[in-house]
C-alpha cells in the first residue's frame, strides 16, 4: 500500500510540472510577446495627410504618429479602433519635430521620390535612441501598435554598406523595444525577410505586393495567423475596369486585408476587399 502511495504522489508531481512548463507552442508563443493579434482579415484605413476621416466601419486605422494628437487618437479609441501609428524608422524626414536629432553621419542618400528624406545607417547608436523615444511617443499619445517604415536600406541605394544580417538585427531591435512598451508593432513591406521576422512582428503592412507578385512572400505571417494589412495603388479608372475585383480573387485567400489607396494617402478615395 505504502508503495502504491508513492506510485501516485510520484505521477502527481510530474504532472504538476508538465503543468506548469505548458506546452511547447504556448512557451514560443510567451517566448515571443502577445498572442497573434490583430485578428487575421480584420478591416483597415490608412490615412497619413489630411484631417483624419474616421467614418469608415474599419477594425484598425493606421495614421501618422507625429502629425496626430492624443485627443485625436483617443477620438478613434473611443470609436472601437485599434489605432496604429506610422513613423519613419529608416529614413530622416527633414520636416519632423526631431530632425535636429541626428547627426550628419547618421544619414545617407536622398529617397527616390522623396527628396525631403535621406536613409538612415540604422546602424548606429544615435538613430536608435531617436526611435526608441518615437515609440514612447507613440505610447504617450496612446497608440495601440506602430507601422515603423523604410526598414529595408539593405535592397536600396541607402548610401551605407547595410546588409540583410543590418536589417535583421535593426527590426529585431525595434520590434523587441516596441514590444517591451506594451505596443503591437507591425513589419512594413521587407516580403523577403518575411520568415526570419515574423516571430518578432504581431502583423504585417504592405505595399503593392500583387503589383510586383509577392503576395505568397508573406505566408510566414499568414500561416501564423496574424493579420495582413494591404494596399495597392489603383487608379478609380482601374477600380471601374474590374482590376480590384482581380487583387482581392488572389489576395482574399491569402488572408490579406486589401485596400485600394491614392499614393498620397490622403483620403481622396478609397476601396476595399472587405
Amino acid at each position: 500500500m505504502k508503495d502504491i502511495r508513492f506510485f501516485l504522489l510520484f505521477v502527481m508531481v510530474i504532472v504538476a510540472l508538465i503543468g506548469c512548463g505548458g506546452s511547447d507552442e504556448q512557451t514560443q508563443t510567451d517566448a515571443s510577446g502577445p498572442p497573434p493579434f490583430p485578428p487575421q482579415g480584420s478591416s483597415w484605413q490608412w490615412q497619413l495627410i489630411g484631417d483624419i476621416n474616421d467614418e469608415y466601419e474599419t477594425f484598425a486605422y493606421d495614421i501618422d504618429l507625429s502629425t496626430n494628437s492624443a485627443e485625436q487618437i483617443a477620438d478613434l479609441k473611443q470609436q472601437g479602433r485599434f489605432v496604429i501609428c506610422y513613423f519613419s524608422a529608416g529614413s530622416f524626414e527633414s520636416y519632423r519635430d526631431d530632425a535636429g536629432a541626428f547627426f550628419e553621419t547618421d544619414l545617407g542618400n536622398v529617397l527616390t521620390n522623396y527628396d525631403q528624406e535621406r536613409w538612415l545607417d540604422t546602424r548606429s547608436k544615435n538613430v536608435r535612441e531617436i526611435m526608441k523615444s518615437r515609440m514612447e511617443s507613440a505610447v504617450s499619445k496612446g497608440c495601440d501598435a506602430v507601422e515603423p517604415d523604410n526598414m529595408d536600406g539593405h535592397i536600396n541605394d541607402s548610401g551605407f554598406e547595410l546588409t540583410a544580417e543590418d536589417t535583421v538585427d535593426y527590426s529585431i531591435f525595434i520590434a523587441e523595444y516596441a514590444r517591451s512598451l506594451g505596443l503591437y508593432v507591425g513589419m512594413k513591406n521587407n516580403v523577403g525577410l518575411a520568415g526570419q521576422l515574423q516571430p518578432y512582428f504581431d502583423f504585417a503592412i504592405n505595399e503593392s505586393c500583387y503589383r510586383f507578385s509577392e503576395c505568397a512572400k508573406l505566408s510566414p505571417f499568414y500561416n501564423a495567423k496574424k493579420a495582413i494589412f494591404h494596399v495597392e495603388y489603383l487608379s478609380v479608372a482601374d477600380v471601374g475596369d474590374g482590376k480590384l475585383d482581380t487583387v482581392c480573387a488572389q489576395t482574399k485567400p491569402l488572408g490579406i486585408s486589401t485596400i485600394v489607396l491614392p499614393v498620397a494617402l490622403n483620403d481622396a478615395y478609397r476601396f476595399s476587399c472587405n
